[in-house]
């Protein structure tokens, strides 16, 4: 950070950005753009951006991913956000629109708003404040990316940035809601589904036939058991397992199913892993009593773009000590922005694409974002206003604060050398079916 610039200076010009940045969050709020259909916010998003004029490169990846990148220097520096959203649900259980942006004195409302579109206007602004006071530097260049498809399946949007783009930052700072708080893990995530066949026949004579979805009974009833035993981490917390979706095929509305599935959602902490956890669940099959197949779950939707690019649904657990360099620079922009004599320092509940940028690609992530996580899929999605004050000033700062703090590279960054993704453009256009993944465990 350049000597002549102090931390009142960055939050005073933040300041000025104040309205600037609430418009254009309850903009974005208006702009309902769920995994896969995110087209309209992207678009939205580029035009703020250029507005400011703070991005020497804006552009769109074949994924449907925007990214604008601020200086040249070697070292690269990446702080990202996810412009998806969940859908409303049950729109009378809402008070308010929920695509309005109701606003008052402290908060902004609406779906999205705290996950995680708050983080938006505090990037794009935060990216014209550094601009404003000459906080970047010929050493090293920022990345911001406003990526889709987290809420379906978090994380895909960075294995094609990493393997495809061939993009690996030196840190990433991930915006998902932390109630502007410093972040330094997350539970790991698998997507597992469980098969059980039967034999169909007429409703009226079921005894003639074998119910799958009776012997997909027994084994719900075996993993809610298996939930209340799995083990604590003291930092992460503990893993969990629970029954997330329910299918089966049948020839008609009254004949038995001769096919059932059930799709599981399993969190990993430390300790756990995919054998694991796909071991757990083929022992709880045995004690239902019933066969089965089970397996990873494959997500395989259509981006925006008109993409399909597969991947096994399994996201490994992550976590950096509080001591990481890292870590320590978001300690330290806190401490030199907010005046925290000791800023608190946890981790995520949720899962984010941190799960696969450190998970998978093992590139340092530290958290730092808008919002309570509490509120994140529910009819009270909201974002305080004074978070998108906090959160620009940071993102302004930490990058020449972590270069400042580490003047050689903690770990080898630029352009990846991996294979390209088995990656397919997809030959039409899929319907816009709310179905997550394939029904397929392999």
């Amino acid at each position: 950070m350049p000597e002549n610039i102090d931390n009142n200076a960055i939050l005073k010009r933040v300041e000025r950005y104040r309205k600037p940045m609430i418009r254009f969050l309850r903009e974005l709020v208006a702009i309902p753009a769920e995994s896969c259909q995110e087209q309209p916010v992207i678009e939205r998003i580029r035009a703020e951006m250029e507005k400011t004029g703070a991005f020497d490169r804006i552009w769109i990846d074949g994924m449907g991913n925007l990214l604008g990148k601020i200086g040249r220097g070697k070292r690269l520096i990446a702080i990202d956000a996810h412009v998806d959203t969940v859908g409303v649900g049950n729109i009378e259980e809402w008070k308010h629109d929920p695509y309005k942006g109701k606003i008052d004195d402290t908060y902004i409302w609406g779906r999205g708003a705290g996950d995680q579109r708050g983080a938006i206007p505090a990037m794009v602004y935060g990216a014209r404040v550094m601009r404003d006071l000459g906080l970047n530097s010929d050493d090293w260049s920022l990345l911001m990316t406003f990526t889709v498809m987290e809420e379906d399946c978090d994380g895909l949007c960075w294995q094609y940035i990493v393997k495809e783009s061939g993009i690996r930052p030196e840190v990433v700072v991930v915006t998902d809601s932390t109630n502007a708080t410093i972040l330094r893990g997350q539970r790991g995530r698998m997507e597992i589904g469980v098969t059980t066949t039967g034999r169909s026949c007429h409703g009226s004579m079921p005894h003639k036939g074998v119910n799958a979805i009776y012997k997909a009974a027994k084994i719900v009833n075996e993993i809610e058991k298996l939930n209340e035993h799995l083990k604590p981490n003291a930092f992460l917390g503990k893993g969990t397992i629970t029954v997330s979706y329910i299918d089966c095929k049948t020839p008609s509305m009254c004949a038995v199913p001769n096919q059932a599935y059930i799709h599981l959602d399993r969190r990993l902490t430390l300790g756990e892993n995919k054998a694991l956890a796909l071991r757990e669940v083929r022992d709880a099959v045995k004690r239902a009593g019933v066969t089965a197949r089970v397996g990873l779950a494959t997500y395989e939707r259509e981006s925006w773009k008109g993409l399909v690019y597969p991947t096994k649904s399994h996201f490994p657990t992550w976590v950096y000590p509080e001591e990481a360099p890292h870590v320590q620079a978001a300690v330290s922009t806190c401490r030199k922005l907010f005046n925290e004599s000791k800023p608190k320092v946890g981790r995520w509940t949720f899962s984010t694409n941190a799960v696969s940028i450190s998970g998978m690609f093992r590139i340092p992530v530290v958290g730092y974002g808008p919002a309570e996580e509490a509120v994140a899929h529910t009819v009270n999605d909201r974002v305080p206003i004074e978070h998108l004050i906090k959160c620009a000033a940071f993102y302004a700062s930490y990058p020449g604060i972590y270069c400042e703090e580490n003047p050689q590279p903690v770990l080898p960054a630029g352009r990846v050398r991996t294979p390209p993704h088995a990656a397919k453009k997809a030959s039409r256009r899929k319907s816009s079916t709310r179905k997550r993944v394939s029904t397929k465990a392999s």
